[in-house]
This record gives C-alpha cells, structure tokens and sequence, in this order.
C-alpha cells in the first residue's frame, strides 16, 4: 500500500463516526460528506479533486475525480434522496459513497471494526492503524 493509499484509507478519530440504526436494529456507523472534503484536501490538496453530479432516474450519481501522479482517475456512486434531508442528503450520500470507492472510510463497512457498544477495534482507529503500517514497513526493511 503506498503512502497516498494509506492516506486516503486511515480511520477517522471516534467523535468524527456517528451511527444510525439500519436493518434489524442494527447499528451503522458513518461520517459525514465534510469529513470525505476535509480527507481529500488534507491528503491530496484543494486543486487535485473535483466532483460532477448528476442524475440518474431518481438516484443522484456523483463523479469524484482525484489528480494522481498528473493523471485524473475519477470513480462514481450514487444515491436516493435521503428521507432527513431530500435531495441535499443525496448529493452528500452519494460523495460519500464515490468515496469509498478511494478507500475513504470504507473500514465503516467491515462487521468486526466496532464492539456491541460501538467502540473502535484498535485497527480501525487512527493511532492503531498507524502502529500496524510502521510494524508492516519495518517488517520489509
């Protein structure tokens, strides 16, 4: 994995996650479209991503592009029109899902990254996944 990918992928601190009931009264953990803007100008800069919406039938589509290395890789989700904020819930649903597809916040996904009482697994918190890539470089050094 290398650096940028590493980047884009490190979980976000516990007050950023939030959680929502889902199906079966299970619980969904999630981050907000702010957090994906703020991950992408932290790690690749204000100038090197961009996003088109559009729409699909009723799903809203969003086109995140990302600059790597001078070269434009865009990659696309979307989503419905949220049932809280209508079609402004969409645009921010469907950025975040784009996302995921860069490997930001997609760990949210994983069954075993949060305990019964939503608390992190040491991976899946920003200083745990720091200590397991130094413990993989050392390993190929």
């Amino acid at each position: 994995m290398d650096e940028l990918e590493k980047n884009l992928k490190r979980p976000y601190p516990d007050h950023k996650i939030k959680f929502r009931k889902g199906g079966g009264s299970k619980e969904l953990a999630y981050i907000d479209a702010r957090n994906v803007m703020d991950r992408l100008d932290e790690v690749v800069g204000v100038a090197n991503w961009q996003t088109k919406y559009h729409w699909i039938g009723n799903r809203m589509i969003c086109e995140l592009s990302v600059n790597i290395d001078g070269t434009w890789i865009t990659k696309s989700d979307g989503a419905d029109d949220s049932n809280i904020e209508g079609a402004k819930g969409g645009i921010s649903d469907a950025l975040k899902r784009a996302a995921v597809l860069f490997g930001i916040g997609r760990y949210l996904y994983y069954p075993n990254a949060f305990d019964r009482d939503n608390k992190p697994a040491v991976w899946a918190t920003p200083e745990g996944w720091d200590e397991i890539h130094m413990k993989r470089e050392k390993e190929k050094a």
